[in-house]
């Protein structure tokens, strides 16, 4: 019977992984049990951070909507509410853009807003 040789597939998993590891210091770029650990760990905090950029941005976009509503004497809230009221569904990205880039569309929203409140 012939003899099979093993560890071709281990060692292309193995190579993969020490692959995305590579950078790292010490023993997490080149031993496999503690590059591993590394990069579970690596890609638990990359999770995490994709989820806190959304809301970090998020949170940007109310600061810009809120400034661009004060200076049309508006509360951010009551901006939201008109806004709901009258079924303008744009979501707080383009609300942001639109009161950077196009302030004046963004006054004439808010004065709609405005006209729905009172």
């Amino acid at each position: 019977m012939s003899r099979i040789k093993r560890g071709i597939i281990t060692k292309k998993r193995h190579k993969r992984l020490l692959k995305q590891t590579k950078g790292y210091w010490g023993q997490r770029k080149n031993v496999f049990r503690r590059a591993k650990e590394t990069l579970l760990r690596a890609m638990e905090f990359a999770y995490i951070g994709r989820k806190l950029k959304k809301r970090d941005f998020r949170s940007l976009f109310i600061t810009r909507i809120s400034a661009a509503c004060k200076s049309n004497d508006m509360s951010y809230s009551k901006f939201t509410n008109g806004l709901k009221q009258l079924d303008i569904r744009l979501n707080r990205k383009m609300l942001s853009q639109l009161a950077i880039f196009e302030p004046m569309s963004f006054t004439e929203l808010v004065n709609k807003a405005k006209n729905k409140i009172s």
